[in-house]
């Protein structure tokens, strides 16, 4: 590909349109591109934004602006403008499977054995940045990775700490919130590992899913929100059931969506509150809407 190439404009039936007023009590919604994996990226933008949403949670890899690509920058500006056009605000998800190694799911991370993979992992993660530097990203969100077999936890633990070191120096360099999110299986899974990394990393703010905190059970979904109002970069939510790392549909697990709902808005948020449905790009097309539809009846009904 070429330098110069540009991200391919939308399709002619989904050009912008002025998306219907939205009671949503304050909160701003956006959807996980990683939720449409089977649209060009153009084309999801426009489906995420003729939805009524706020904003995009962009998922980078292969098919979605592959930040490894020559041409990246060409294509994130047209991307910048697409959004600017949508009025939609965007955070940056850099969880994709095989982006760096076909072979093994989500390698190389910041606790791979290897120096040379954990190097390859923070110019990643520093990619990331500059992307969301220049689409004016609310947050880059990332998360620690899980120990390979025979992998000393306390030594992985010391290279976390110097790749989020790394990470931190790049996003502030660039203006750019950094967030790490507990990942259920990972080294940093449960909300108080996070506060241990941030006692030695200051500027670090929280990515918040909350239907983790379902999967650890370690605090009730809305507790997590005003535990921790005052780190959060950006907030995911789904549908999950407890002890299920299972991303669901509203309506089909066990979170209480209106009780989450209603802490971000006890709390202030201003942030994009980011849907994330990574198993329903097959029906990406209904899932968009009814999602954020979703969402509203439930602030309908809270006012009602």
């Amino acid at each position: 590909m070429s330098a110069t190439e540009q991200v391919p404009e939308p399709a002619a039936q989904l050009a912008p349109e002025d998306p219907a007023p939205r009671p949503n009590g304050g909160l701003r919604f956006a959807y996980n591109t990683n939720g449409a994996a089977n649209h060009r990226l153009a084309d999801a933008v426009a489906l995420i934004g003729i939805a009524g949403y706020d904003g995009v949670a962009l998922t980078l890899d292969h098919h979605h602006l592959d930040p490894m690509e020559e041409g990246w920058v060409q294509r994130t500006e047209a991307l910048a403008r697409d959004l600017h056009a949508r009025n939609l605000g965007c955070v940056i998800e850099t969880g994709a499977r095989f982006l760096l190694d076909p072979r093994r799911k989500h390698e190389p991370t910041l606790l791979t054995p290897n120096a040379e993979g954990r190097a390859r992992r923070v110019e990643f993660l520093r990619r990331a940045i500059d992307i969301g530097g220049i689409l004016g990203a609310e947050a880059v969100s990332f998360w620690a990775g899980v120990p390979l077999p025979g992998v000393d936890r306390g030594e992985a633990g010391e290279w976390l700490l110097q790749g989020v070191t790394q990470v931190l120096e790049h996003a502030q360099a660039r203006g750019v919130t950094a967030a790490l999110e507990p990942e259920p299986g990972m080294l940093l899974e449960t909300l108080d590992d996070w506060a241990l990394l941030r006692a030695q990393c200051p500027a670090l703010m929280l990515a918040l899913d909350l239907g983790h905190c379902l999967v650890t059970q370690e605090r009730a979904p809305p507790d997590a929100v005003r535990e921790f109002a005052g780190s959060l970069g950006t907030v995911a939510i789904e549908d999950m059931r407890r002890g299920d790392h299972t991303h669901l549909p509203f309506g089909e697990g066990d979170m209480d969506i209106p009780a989450c709902l209603d802490a971000l808005e006890g709390i202030g948020f201003t942030r994009l509150v980011c849907v994330e449905l990574s198993r329903e790009s097959h029906r990406a097309d209904r899932m968009i809407p009814q999602s954020l539809d979703w969402l509203l009846r439930c602030r309908e009904d809270r006012n009602a």
